[in-house]
């Protein structure tokens, strides 16, 4: 087991786990997920990432650990994926903080369709407001007709 420097054991800490992508997700485009793995004490630790459950190890890198101020670890897993709708990655951290391995999940974040009640409502307003705008230019001509040939005094 770790312990420190005065023979008393070190306290394990459970780790923060954050996954997220690299840049903006488009369905089809090539990107990379990266799951933070935060708060870690002492630095031993294993990352695992998952594909709709299954393991995934193809282009999977991790950098070093990297010291924090507080005296935990900071470690980086990447994973190279191109998304699809029906993707769910996870990334499981197993850490001696842990009861248990903690899987965090990630999934695309797709943009929900415009309701076709806003299509409707779009499509309709376009040429109703060009018939307010005509009919209002048409009182104008007239009303200015009607003055020019009002008699002057």
């Amino acid at each position: 087991m770790v312990e420190r420097s005065n023979r008393t054991r070190a306290t394990s800490v459970p780790p923060r786990v954050t996954v997220l992508p690299k840049s903006r997700v488009e369905l089809g485009q090539p990107n990379v997920l990266i799951c933070i793995v935060d708060n870690i004490f002492p630095p031993v630790i294993n990352v695992t990432w998952q594909r709709r459950g299954h393991a995934v190890t193809e282009g999977v890198v991790q950098t070093s650990f990297h010291s924090q101020p507080d005296h935990s670890f900071l470690r980086f897993h990447y994973l190279p994926f191109v998304p699809s709708a029906d993707d769910v990655y996870g990334c499981r951290v197993e850490h001696w903080g842990l009861d248990r391995p903690l899987l965090r999940l990630w999934e695309p974040q797709l943009p929900s369709p415009l309701p076709d009640t806003t299509e409707t409502l779009v499509c309709a307003l376009g040429p109703a407001l060009g018939l307010v705008g005509f009919l209002a230019g048409l009182v104008l001509i007239v009303t200015g007709t009607c003055l020019s040939r009002a008699p002057r005094q």
